[in-house]
């Protein structure tokens, strides 16, 4: 249960909003000002790969949801290829590569519509298990934390990830597998990002 703190009062030095929204995912405020919106959906119907969605809650060191996070992805494709440049649109394929979007201010859910991307080879021609990276910032991370999504029945793969291997406790690797489960049709993996705590997730610097 979230412990209420009366007594101490937010002031300007320990935030990075209220309008981090206004600024980053306009039309979630309620502004349509760009051509283009920012969004969450990553590929058209016709991109190739697996489609899944990504979805979960970042949660505060006392267990409670941040209603007001925001979060970018950059993947590979299906096949393990990065869209280069960065493209805002699809006119390079079905597949965008980057994705941003903000907590749901009710729920506290983050959602993105994907595709599951393939193996990335890495520096010194390592082979990288797919995975997803999510850059997040809200009201108090007045610096982004860049983490990672692993997928859960890719075990083989990520036991023999460069990147994952780097943690030094073995245990703490568990932080970055999003769980696969099938709703509504539709494959989810669910990645609750926690920021302290107990099972706090592994952020990088970057």
């Amino acid at each position: 249960m979230m412990t209420l703190l009366p007594y101490l009062k937010e002031t300007v030095s320990q935030t990075a909003g209220p309008y981090v929204h206004i600024g980053l995912v306009p039309h979630q405020a309620g502004f349509d000002i760009f051509e283009k919106n920012f969004s969450n959906i990553l590929a058209t119907p016709d991109a190739k790969g697996e489609k899944i969605v990504l979805e979960g809650r970042v949660i505060d060191g006392q267990g409670a949801p941040v209603y007001d996070a925001l979060l970018e992805i950059w993947q590979a494709d299906a096949e393990g290829n990065y869209v280069q440049p960065p493209q805002d649109g699809f006119a390079a394929g079905a597949f965008r590569g980057w994705g941003r979007v903000g907590t749901d201010f009710a729920t506290g859910l983050y959602r993105f519509e994907t595709v599951k991307p393939g193996s990335v080879m890495g520096r010194s021609s390592r082979l990288m298990a797919p995975h997803i990276n999510i850059w997040i910032v809200a009201r108090g991370i007045n610096i982004g934390l860049h983490t990672r999504a692993y997928f859960s029945d890719e075990s083989e793969r990520n036991a023999a990830d460069p990147v994952l291997k780097l943690i030094e406790h073995a245990e703490r690797r568990k932080t970055l597998i999003a769980a696969r489960e099938e709703r509504d049709a539709q494959v989810v993996y669910r990645f609750d990002i926690r920021l302290q705590g107990e099972d706090e997730t592994v952020f990088f610097d970057m």
